[in-house]
């Protein structure tokens, strides 16, 4: 039985206990599988159950939170090996072999961000900005004031918040509460905060809901988890595993894997396998992040018309290519379904119906499957999940977070009677791993059947299972709050994800100095950023295959637009 489960009492265990974590661990493997077994191939669980666990724990979880967040990622990334695992038996023959899984490292995923570096300075040095490609076109996030149009605040009645969310553009979410899009004379963290939320104020959640639906912005309100259970999309969405996988097609014969061979110390377990990454941000590049992990081509592509936060790119884009496509453009488009003629996967983090529009949704490729003789994997993720009253609307990860109840879980715990963002993009790197299983199990059926596959997973769906996993318990809690910087929990609900983040690293870097340690960090030169670029290790290992990137990191749009000619960065060879 998990150790905390909620807040009853009844499943109490001393929380010093060095296995707190391994059996938090083992029971939300154990609700996982029970959700997502229609969408995994039956030959990944006999792997999945055979995967070892390890950690340097020997004390509370790491994140100064009520989430479990270590235990659910951990279990994701158990699966993930394990679909891996099964692909590697349609080469070895169905066969036991050793997987491990770091809880240090699966931990330290969810926050890699904040971690890499580029010409070693880290996201919150400015002298890193040199080193970036701006690709922050509309000054989203380097103007303060701009940057805090995404930011949580109170509404016009007490009690009730409201997640203004301006996007990568900020001025139509500014304007809508009747503010400028630009105020040069506002440089000051708190004042800019309470000139915003001066106007936040002046409205009731229904108003700001409106208003934000007649232009079409990613806010939203900031509910309880009881209270998104009860609403037709929560309760449409409960009933929806994490992720699902679905047939678009079964006329095209079985596509086996290339197990193609490369320079790596062992095989590589998607070697020849080709991605298309049309993602921008988080949670999409990091389902690509996680095939080219496992050895598959990747290529991002972005336009270069569109925003993306600069240093995002440092951690979300190793060991791919980048190239930038305007998908309007009649050469470009040309350019691109020449690279889709021999692609195995797509993967779309764009508003629902993007792709659709542009010509290249899921319905639309089936022609070139079937003209090719050969199926794709078609792997969507969003913020609200691909059914459902709430379905079409944007959203990012803190939208998410709030809306799900992920908030107000966070900020009760920390003793407020108001919601508080978490520490870091974790529901972000959570959905894109299981972005990342979808994948592979559609992989593993094409192989097996042939067919083309859909896969579909949401920041909401990740949300969803974590809170299901339950809430370490007032104990706990009072514990971690004992452990922690007192700074941390004077977090109030209008403090930047910036900001939380920035308490959250101190605190964990003095408590839990095992996340920071080298042994989870590879280090290569990137001609993209014409420095040097660290990142995380890959989290999972698997007897007999080497996972690890062959490429350093680049900025978006580095790449020329083609499958040939890929280098390999022997440093990152030695890991």
């Amino acid at each position: 039985m998990a150790p905390y489960l909620g807040s009853d009492n009844s499943h109490h265990q001393i929380a010093t206990h060095a296995n707190t974590l391994l059996t938090g661990t083992t029971a939300a493997l154990e609700q996982l599988l029970t959700k997502a077994k229609d969408n995994l191939p039956k030959e990944s669980l006999p792997h999945i159950a055979n995967v070892k666990f390890s950690t340097a724990n020997t004390g509370s979880p790491y994140f100064p939170s009520p989430l479990k967040q270590t235990e659910a990622i951990s279990a994701l990334k158990a699966v993930e090996a394990g679909v891996a695992s099964a692909i590697a038996d349609l080469q070895d023959a169905q066969t036991p072999r050793g997987i491990a899984v770091d809880l240090e490292r699966a931990t330290a995923f969810l926050f890699s961000t904040y971690l890499a570096t580029v010409g070693g300075f880290d996201k919150s040095d400015p002298r890193a900005k040199k080193l970036l490609k701006d690709t922050d076109l509309l000054q989203a996030q380097s103007i303060l004031y701009r940057r805090l149009s995404a930011n949580l605040y109170q509404t016009k009645n007490p009690g009730e918040y409201f997640h203004l969310h301006g996007s990568l553009e900020a001025t139509k979410a500014l304007n809508m509460i009747g503010l400028e899009g630009s105020r040069p004379d506002l440089t000051d963290y708190h004042e800019c905060i309470k000139v915003i939320e001066d106007h936040v104020s002046r409205y009731t959640v229904d108003q700001l809901e409106e208003m934000n639906k007649e232009i079409g912005q990613a806010g939203v309100t900031c509910l309880k988890w009881e209270d998104f259970q009860r609403t037709p999309h929560g309760r449409t969405l409960l009933q929806q595993p994490p992720w699902k996988v679905e047939t678009l097609e079964s006329e095209t014969p079985a596509a086996p894997f290339p197990f193609k061979s490369s320079n790596t110390p062992k095989p590589q377990i998607l070697a020849g396998i080709r991605v298309l990454e049309l993602c921008r941000i988080i949670a999409g590049p990091a389902m690509g992040r996680g095939l080219a992990e496992y050895g598959a081509e990747v290529i991002k592509v972005t336009s270069p018309n569109l925003s993306d936060v600069p240093f995002f790119q440092v951690d979300a884009n190793i060991g791919k290519h980048t190239t930038d496509l305007n998908l309007k453009d009649p050469r470009d488009r040309q350019t691109f379904e020449e690279l889709l003629q021999s692609a195995d996967v797509i993967l779309d983090g764009y508003r629902p119906g993007s792709l659709n529009r542009l010509g290249y949704g899921p319905e639309q490729l089936l022609r070139l499957a079937r003209k090719r003789g050969k199926g794709f994997v078609y792997v969507a993720e969003n913020c609200f999940g691909h059914t459902g009253p709430w379905s079409s609307r944007p959203g990012w990860q803190q939208i998410a977070d709030c809306v799900t109840g992920v908030a107000w879980a966070q900020g009760q715990a920390m003793g407020l009677s108001e919601p508080v963002v978490p520490p870091f993009p974790m529901s972000d790197y959570g959905t894109g791993c299981m972005g990342t299983i979808a994948a592979l199990v559609g992989l593993h059926r094409r192989a097996k059947v042939g067919g083309s596959y859909l896969g579909t997973t949401s920041l909401v769906q990740y949300d969803i299972y974590l809170l299901q996993l339950g809430l370490y318990d007032d104990r706990m809690m009072a514990e971690l709050r004992k452990e922690h910087d007192q700074e941390f929990f004077q977090l109030r609900h209008h403090d930047s994800v910036d900001e939380v983040g920035k308490r959250a690293l101190k605190t964990m870097r003095r408590t839990h100095p095992e996340l920071f340690e080298d042994r989870h960090m590879q280090e290569c030169y990137s001609k993209g950023f014409n420095a040097n670029v660290r990142t995380i290790r890959p989290v999972v290992s698997v007897e007999g295959y080497w996972n690890g990137f062959l490429r350093s990191s680049r900025p978006n749009g580095f790449d020329k637009p083609t499958w040939e000619d890929w280098e390999i960065d022997e440093a990152l060879l030695q890991t």
